[in-house]
């Protein structure tokens, strides 16, 4: 097995010699320039959507249910997904996931405009929704790190990060902002404008991928196969396996809290659909700050940062809901900085997985983390629901604030991931 995957590495060690190519700005801008609008775009419709559903209905439960419906598809397709993206071309399923994306988006115009939207269709559209992300996330990230050089990497990284946080200051303010000033569906249609605009880059650029040679094997035993091959890399490597481990416990923990914000905004602070996007939108802007400064300080040992930050970040979600009822202002102040941290971490891991995963197997590794935390997000979520129900969202935000942080500290005592970064040599 390891020398197969040596072989790998050799492999990607050729195709260097011509990626990612000599005007790889031109490309990497326009493309990363129509991600942006079609990222903020999906942001306001999650934004409109989830206010719908929290101020409809006041249910945790029901709240709870959208979660686990967006992520749960995901979960459940995300290997598949990613072993799709080392076989075929990430151009066409980026493409072919942000149409079928807006589709849905498009239905639900539709059924808002003519006052006839039920909340199961609202379910089933972002559970579609979340199948799409499962094929398109690791076609993203795998085609990012093909994009640039790789001395680029951990700035690429960064501006993911600030585009995250682009998201959210744009986007939740402008959902705030069209559903006070639109019928819902026209406030939707917006996704769909500029998905398309999202994807007009990608009929005019490629984008660079190390091909797979065809099999002649039946193709679910390939899959089966390919798939195993990510599981394989991952567990007979200590310090991949801790951290998948360790990651997928934080979000199992933490996760919640980003679904419930609406109501704790309602409930705890007495706020509306303004107070939300405000709090949403600060929260971006703690993302662009976090993005900008990881992008000029390119992080030379990322797992102190990453376990860090996610520390950091989940003792700021405790703070913001133990802000009393009349300092709304101090409790957007401190979800902001949970968002500034957060960035510390997110930007190098993603650095990190880019720079020691051979990038033909990228998809599936990266694939099998995002089934592993999109599986203990639902998890977490129906865990939660109840526990909400009974302490209330305040204690609920505090304690799984608390919780996660510990979590993510106790990382520092594991000598694999200490050592993560400087063992993958010899991966």
């Amino acid at each position: 097995m390891k020398q197969k995957y040596n072989e790998l590495l050799q492999e990607r060690q050729l195709n260097e010699m011509m990626l990612p190519g000599a005007n790889w700005q031109k490309r990497y801008w326009f493309i990363f320039s129509g991600q942006a609008l079609s990222i903020i775009g999906s942001a306001l419709t999650q934004f409109v959507l989830m206010w719908w559903i929290a101020d409809t209905t006041g249910s945790v439960s029901k709240l709870a249910l959208a979660g686990t419906v967006a992520l749960l598809p995901q979960a459940l397709l995300s290997p598949v997904g990613g072993v799709i993206a080392d076989r075929y071309s990430r151009k066409m399923i980026m493409i072919l996931s942000d149409i079928i994306s807006a589709a849905c988006v498009a239905v639900l115009v539709i059924l808002f405009l003519k006052d006839d939207v039920e909340l199961w269709h609202i379910y089933l559209m972002m559970g579609v929704r979340g199948a799409m992300q499962a094929f398109q996330s690791p076609a993203v990230e795998a085609s990012s790190a093909m994009l640039v050089p790789e001395a680029f990497l951990p700035r690429a990284a960064g501006l993911n990060q600030i585009l995250m946080g682009a998201t959210l200051v744009a986007g939740a303010p402008l959902g705030a902002l069209a559903v006070t000033a639109m019928p819902l569906g026209w406030a939707l249609s917006i996704d769909v404008f500029t998905a398309l605009l999202g994807i007009a880059p990608l009929f005019f650029f490629t984008v660079p991928q190390c091909r797979k040679e065809k099999s002649k094997a039946p193709f679910f035993r390939e899959i089966i196969s390919e798939l195993g091959e990510g599981i394989t890399l991952v567990w007979k490597d200590h310090g991949l396996k801790r951290l998948f481990l360790l990651l997928g416990s934080i979000v199992l923990v933490i996760m919640p809290t980003f679904t419930f914000v609406p109501l704790l905004v309602k409930e705890h602070f007495n706020g509306g659909v303004e107070e939300v996007g405000l709090m949403e939108g600060l929260a971006g802007a703690g993302m662009v700050a976090g993005g900008i400064l990881v992008t000029i300080m390119a992080p030379k040992r990322k797992m102190t940062w990453i376990l860090t930050g996610l520390g950091l970040s989940c003792f700021a979600v405790s703070l913001t809901a133990l802000m009393p009822a009349n300092l709304f202002w101090a409790a957007a102040f401190w979800w902001m900085i949970s968002s500034f941290t957060f960035i510390f971490a997110n930007a190098p891991l993603t650095a990190l997985l880019q720079t020691i995963i051979p990038n033909q197997i990228q998809g599936r590794v990266l694939s099998l983390l995002n089934m592993i935390m999109a599986l203990a997000a639902p998890v977490g979520l129906m865990v939660a629901n109840p526990l909400g129900e009974w302490l209330g969202l305040q204690w609920l935000f505090i304690i799984v604030g608390f919780l996660a942080g510990i979590v993510a500290f106790s990382g520092f005592a594991s000598r694999y991931l200490r050592d993560l970064e400087k063992n993958k040599a010899d991966l």
